[in-house]
């Protein structure tokens, strides 16, 4: 049996890594400090990242990661620090601006709905193959 033990990125302790880059306890710190950080944006609508970022004593990066995971949301797209991946158009929450994401949808639809071409009609010669579409 195998253990994969490996260091916290937070706390540097030394856990039993269960798909996860820090231990039971910073994971158990990190989701107390979301709630907090969620519960000051619905109080404060206007704020920004990084005004929350200061306020709050939480990184940046942490920040964006919980907007990108469409965990937070803020009320203007541009307090969010986080634009669109594909036309880089600030956005409030996840990773693509809607009319991007209707557009990657319909894309991605259209290619699933797309008519198969018809396989050529095999005619059988004795040993031989012939294709009538040539």
């Amino acid at each position: 049996m195998s253990f994969d033990l490996t260091n916290c990125r937070r706390c540097g302790r030394l856990f039993h890594r269960v798909n996860r880059p820090i231990c039971p306890d910073c994971e158990k710190a990190l989701e107390e400090k979301y709630q907090e950080v969620k519960q000051y944006i619905r109080e404060n609508e206007h704020v920004t990242i990084v005004e929350v970022s200061k306020e709050m004593d939480v990184s940046v990066e942490q920040l964006k990661k919980w907007v990108r995971e469409e965990r937070l949301y803020f009320q203007d797209p541009s307090a969010s620090g986080i634009e669109c991946l594909r036309c880089g158009k600030p956005i409030a929450k996840g990773k693509y601006c809607p009319k991007c994401a209707d557009k990657m949808a319909n894309q991605l639809g259209a290619s699933i709905h797309k008519e198969k071409e018809p396989e050529p009609e095999i005619k059988k010669d004795g040993n031989k193959m012939r294709f009538l579409d040539k």
